[in-house]
């Protein structure tokens, strides 16, 4: 079994970086030495990673790969080919870029984790919630305002249609019976949807508690698209685990989010994106002007999940071609954040949301060995990741090499 020893490295172990030059060894897919003084070790395939940092892999805890059309009105349409080969392209490179693991937010599915798992193409942990659960007229309903249907249900790439608390139970449990990895519910209003307000609050609180009942037989949590005060305090308080989006945030609302121990994930770097690309794509000028609304609370609700010391995860919510713009994410934040700290999101934070906290997101003996060697100090200078991975010399999952070192 192959044995890999990583020399004179930094090592970020997801909390702090703990050495400036140590040694981490590599067994069995597991850490299997940490050596903060450095040396020891000279058999295996040994790696000088003198000038680089060893740190966990990356993880994004809101993406939507089967998202190939920007404007999800299209995306229905969009052909189950053209969206899985668009899968694949945003797995891929989202794995060069240096993560290890993704989870996505709405649209994948089993069919796509099965083909991950059997190697059919290569890319990081997938961590799907199936379709996402919308009421009617809610943030996952792409149907056209005004189109007059059969009144026999929406299913959409991304998200189905569930109306009362029955139906709720039956779409989490049809979801988790699929191999879902958590529950997602839409709680508030959103902007690429065409009907709902963003200040709209939606599911009655039956329904959100009906959801996280399912989820919890499971063993599993549910994450709810959120971005009002309103939204995010009855959710929390209603057992919902994780924050999506949480944009209109409040120092009340924050501070509830606190209490009860739940997780918020920004993805301001869509915001960016849409608005400087949104119209190319297909979105109209009124789902910009959602988006124009929520891009300008987004670096203050950091401000204030900061101040309320919620735990806060890193999280992108690309669409279509815009996945390019991955780690911009991490430029975004660094206007309010120190580096260290959006480190901590994107590693350990997003482990502990996964509920993989033990073995994801750090550099310990026995957790999984996914990692990867960066070019220079990330703790100290973010720009390392915005080169689209030309940074990331090396990417590991399980202590399985998918990115070879090629030393310069």
């Amino acid at each position: 079994m192959t044995k890999t020893v990583f020399t004179n490295c930094r090592i970020f172990d997801g909390i702090d970086v703990i050495t400036q030059s140590g040694t981490v060894v590599i067994e069995g897919g597991r850490i299997a030495r940490v050596d903060i003084a450095g040396g020891g070790e000279t058999d295996g395939d040994v790696i000088d990673a003198a000038g680089m940092t060893l740190m966990p892999g990356l993880i994004d805890a809101h993406v939507h790969v089967y998202a190939y059309e920007a404007n999800l009105i299209r995306n229905d349409s969009a052909s189950m080919v053209a969206r899985t080969l668009h899968a694949e392209q945003v797995m891929q490179s989202a794995l060069m870029r240096g993560f290890t693991a993704l989870r996505d937010a709405g649209g994948a599915d089993r069919d796509l984790a099965d083909a991950l798992d059997a190697r059919m193409f290569d890319g990081p942990r997938l961590f799907y919630s199936g379709l996402a659960l919308s009421q009617t007229g809610g943030h996952g309903d792409f149907r056209v305002p005004g189109l007059r249907l059969c009144g026999c249900g929406y299913t959409g790439a991304i998200s189905t249609i569930a109306d009362g608390v029955d139906e709720v139970r039956k779409a989490a449990r049809e979801q988790l019976r699929w191999g879902a990895s958590q529950v997602k519910i839409m709680a508030s209003g959103g902007a690429a949807s065409p009907s709902d307000p963003i200040w709209m609050v939606q599911y009655t609180e039956a329904e959100i508690a009906a959801a996280v009942e399912e989820a919890a037989r499971w063993g599993t949590y549910v994450m709810a698209h959120a971005y009002t005060p309103e939204a995010i305090s009855r959710c929390v308080r209603l057992g919902v685990r994780t924050i999506e989006h949480g944009n209109h945030i409040d120092a009340a609302s924050a501070a509830d989010v606190a209490a009860h121990g739940a997780f918020v994930v920004p993805t301001l770097s869509t915001y960016n994106s849409l608005i400087a690309n949104g119209a190319a794509h297909g979105w109209s000028e009124d789902l910009l002007d959602k988006i124009r609304t929520v891009q300008a609370a987004g670096l203050e609700s950091l401000r204030i999940l900061r101040d309320a010391g919620v735990a806060t995860g890193f999280g992108t919510d690309l669409l279509g071609a815009m996945h390019v713009d991955q780690c911009d994410e991490f430029a975004i934040r660094a206007q309010v954040l120190d580096p260290i700290d959006i480190l901590r999101s994107a590693t350990s934070v997003n482990a502990k949301i996964l509920q993989k906290g033990d073995m994801l997101g750090r550099i310990k003996v026995g957790a999984t060995a996914d990692l990867i060697l960066v070019d220079g100090d990330p703790t100290t200078d973010l720009s390392v990741f915005t080169a689209d991975g030309a940074n990331i010399r090396t990417v590991m999952i399980e202590g399985a090499v998918r990115k070879p070192f090629a030393a310069r």
